[in-house]
Formats: C-alpha cells, sequence, structure tokens
C-alpha cells in the first residue's frame, strides 16, 4: 500500500532515540522529510545524520526543551525555514518512558516530579501542536499522533496513568476542534517495547537474579498476548499509518500497540 506520504514535512519530538527516532525513520523511509526535536544537540545531530543517509531524505535536528513556550516557538520556526514549507504531520513523544523504573507510592510523590511530568508529556504536546496547527489550517491537512502509553489503561503507576489520560483527553478535545478543518489527531498507546535501553536492562536484570538475558526477555514478552516484545519499529510502523492521508476515517481515538493486554476488553 502506498501510504502518500512523499514529499510531507514532519516534525518528531522526542526524536533521537527510542520510539520517537523509530517512527522517524519509517516516515522518512516512506519519503518524508523530517526535523527531529530533543534537548541534546549531541545525540540529535547524530540521529539525523543516520536516518538521512538511510532514507536519502532530508532529516533535520532543532534543539528545544518542550517545557519552554520560546524554545518550542524558535525550533518549530526553524523546522519550517529548514524543510521549506509547512509542517504537514506532528509526532508528540517527547517524554520520558514508563516501565524503566519502579515508581513511587504516593507517600513519594512531590509537587516538584508531578508537575515536571505532566509539563513534559502533555503541556509540551500541547505547545508543538500550538506552533504547528496554523500551518496545517492555513492548508486545510495535517495529522498529529500524540504518543502515550498503555498506563492510561491500567493502575500501577500514579502519575503515569494520570499523564497518558491526559494525552488521550488532549488528543480527542483535539480531533473534535481541528477535524473539520481537515487535521486529524489521533493517539497511540505502546506498551513495554524494546528500544536502545532494552538490552541493557535485560542484562542488568539478569544479572542480579541469576539468569540468562533470554529468561529475562521471555518474562517481559509474557506481558502481552502474543509473547513477544515489541519493537519501536513495529510501533512505528502503526504510527507512519495514522500520519499518512488513508488514515482518513481515524480521528480522535486510541490505538494500543502493545501486543494486546491481556483480559482487557475496550469498546
Amino acid at each position: 500500500m502506498d501510504l502518500q506520504l512523499q514529499g510531507k514535512r514532519a516534525l518528531v519530538t522526542g526524536g533521537s532515540r527510542g520510539i520517537g527516532k523509530a517512527i522517524a525513520r519509517v516516515l522518512a523511509l516512506e519519503g518524508c522529510d523530517i526535523a527531529l526535536l530533543a534537548r541534546n544537540r549531541e545525540p540529535l545531530d547524530a540521529a539525523a545524520q543516520e536516518l538521512a543517509a538511510e532514507s536519502r531524505r532530508r532529516v533535520i535536528g532543532v534543539v528545544a526543551s518542550t517545557t519552554d513556550d520560546q524554545q518550542v516557538k524558535a525550533a518549530v520556526a526553524e523546522a519550517v525555514q529548514r524543510l521549506g514549507g509547512t509542517i504537514d504531520i506532528l509526532v508528540n513523544a517527547a517524554a520520558e518512558p514508563a516501565g524503566f523504573a519502579a515508581p513511587p507510592q504516593l507517600a513519594d510523590i512531590d509537587a516538584t516530579w508531578f508537575h515536571g511530568e505532566m509539563d513534559t508529556k502533555v503541556m509540551g504536546y500541547i505547545r508543538v501542536a500550538r506552533e504547528v496547527v496554523p500551518g496545517m489550517k492555513a492548508q486545510r491537512w495535517g495529522r498529529i499522533v500524540n504518543i502515550s502509553g498503555l498506563a492510561a489503561r491500567q493502575t500501577g503507576n500514579v502519575v503515569g496513568s494520570m499523564r497518558n489520560v491526559s494525552v488521550a483527553a488532549l488528543t480527542k478535545n483535539l480531533a473534535d476542534e481541528l477535524g473539520p478543518q481537515g487535521i486529524n489527531v489521533t493517539v497511540v498507546h505502546p506498551g513495554l517495547t524494546r528500544t536502545e535501553r532494552t538490552a541493557p536492562l535485560i542484562s542488568s536484570r539478569a544479572a542480579a537474579q541469576g539468569v540468562a538475558p533470554q529468561a529475562i526477555e521471555a518474562q517481559m514478552a509474557a506481558g502481552n498476548s502474543i509473547n513477544h516484545l515489541v519493537d519501536a519499529s513495529e510501533v512505528a510502523d502503526v504510527v507512519a499509518f495514522l500520519c499518512s492521508p488513508r488514515s482518513r476515517a481515524i480521528n480522535g481515538d486510541a490505538i494500543a500497540a502493545g501486543g494486546g493486554a491481556p483480559r482487557c476488553i475496550h469498546y
């Protein structure tokens, strides 16, 4: 299937590593020019060079913290200027993933940490969307995909659940507001996902438990109904379709990409 993405311009936040980088890679291979947004210049430039060499598309890096209004404004303006036009596609993925460290219990949740988490993953997504939407409105077409997570549907991480539910609520509100102007907004919920962080995590857990790394990976894979540790590239394939003109029938909805959470029914 031709996803009709050739020549589109995409901005991917959190694009220097993990799921964000995997999404940027697939979009570039489908013919998009890409702006990666992240906080640190060195890994950002390395990721941009790698993806440009592989895809033969224009891939640039723009530095910003999504917690800072002025940095976001400047980074989006730079992306528009360097890519040569309106941002057609926004993928918001700039947030620390849950699941790599034990979440704090109630007594350990302080205001500074709470507000930091919500500012990055919720208000940060709003800041970037706020800057790209005027251009999308002018051309009456755009796609916004917000990367959230299955903590939105599970207990066990108070703030993780709250921030992910908030992203889902943000998505539906934006979809209703912007859909009549040709801009579709969706949210993707990854579960535990293989990224660059996974191999060191498996090694450390295996050493701590005195077992083979394969046993730890099997434990992690057993958390979904396909018994397979979903790779970031597999999440990226789902997101690429949602970024496509072919996804017109999907707006405001949440797509789970975690291999199937057992026993849950969502309708």
